[in-house]
């Protein structure tokens, strides 16, 4: 990495940072239209990776109903309010690339792989997205915190798989690069070691830890009451965040490119900056949620 690579990181992450905590703070629409925009672009990205594979899905239909995921769970944010809608948005996706398939790409252009990377684009792109505005919600909804810190509330919730997954993955390329050396899937993922794996989760459970005290006065009722259990879910945050990076490696490592895109300078595209969150998110609202899960 050279040195004007790492100021266009260093930019994008001392602009970034800010702006994702003042949108998570604000909310309503200057929190949703963002995260459908990206969760749009999260889905273009699939559909080119396909393209270099010279598979053709259905790239407007598709980004459309990828942000209408997070659209949907911002207007009914709780997820027996929004899998509905998103079923359903997903079902008519589904029945208009096959109608369009026949149509548009019968028969020398690959109908089964359009109409397949047309739907899984739209999942992979917008449904993990969609869980943020879940997350958001959850104090309020589930009681987690005082309403008048109800807005500091959300962000803090948020930031739990944020910060796992960010600083699991800075300790996982530092500790990997400095001693490294039994890959951990070399074909898939050339860079990524065993040791940088084993760092990843304990990184991922210190900052677990460590969000714990900062978000505990915040969150008083939240299903977290030990700082064990933070490092527990902190771990696991950090083992399925992994399997996330590893996913998108293998989309890539198919299509023979480097990088999703080039939203972000110096970091590449969407899918880039997201393909950890893309199974942190979903994870970290079901450890939160889930009655009982910890007694």
């Amino acid at each position: 990495m050279g040195p004007a690579d790492l100021s266009r990181r260093v930019a994008v992450v001392v602009i970034g940072v800010p702006a994702v905590v003042g949108a998570l703070y604000a909310g309503g629409w200057v929190l949703t239209v963002p995260l459908a925009l990206l969760s749009a672009q999260a889905a273009a990205e699939t559909y080119d990776m396909a393209l270099a594979k010279d598979v053709r899905p259905f790239r407007w239909p598709g980004m459309f109903v990828a942000g209408s995921f997070v659209l949907m769970a911002a207007s009914h944010p709780s997820f027996r309010g929004m899998s509905p809608w998103i079923l359903g948005a997903a079902g008519l996706l589904t029945a208009a690339a096959l109608v369009m398939a026949m149509v548009a790409r019968w028969p020398e252009g690959k109908p089964l792989s359009a109409v397949a990377v047309t739907v899984f684009g739209a999942l992979y792109g917008g449904l993990a997205l969609a869980f943020v505005p879940l997350l958001r919600a959850s104090p309020t909804a589930f009681g987690w915190g005082e309403p008048r810190a109800s807005s500091w509330a959300a962000v803090a919730i948020v930031a739990l798989p944020l910060s796992t997954t960010w600083i699991g993955d800075g300790a996982a390329y530092f500790v990997g690069t400095a001693w490294g050396r039994k890959k951990m899937a070399p074909q898939l993922s050339p860079a990524k070691s065993w040791v940088g794996a084993y760092a990843g989760v304990v990184g991922s459970a210190l900052a677990a830890m460590g969000w714990y005290a900062l978000a505990r006065p915040l969150l008083a009722g939240m299903p977290i009451r030990e700082v064990w259990q933070a490092a527990l879910v902190g771990a696991l945050l950090g083992v399925v965040a992994q399997v996330g990076d590893l996913v998108e490696s293998l989309l890539k490592r198919e299509a023979g490119v480097k990088n999703s895109g080039n939203v972000f300078p110096g970091h590449g595209g969407v899918l880039d900056r997201t393909d950890s969150l893309i199974f942190a998110l979903p994870a970290a609202y079901v450890l939160l949620a889930v009655k009982g899960l910890f007694g």
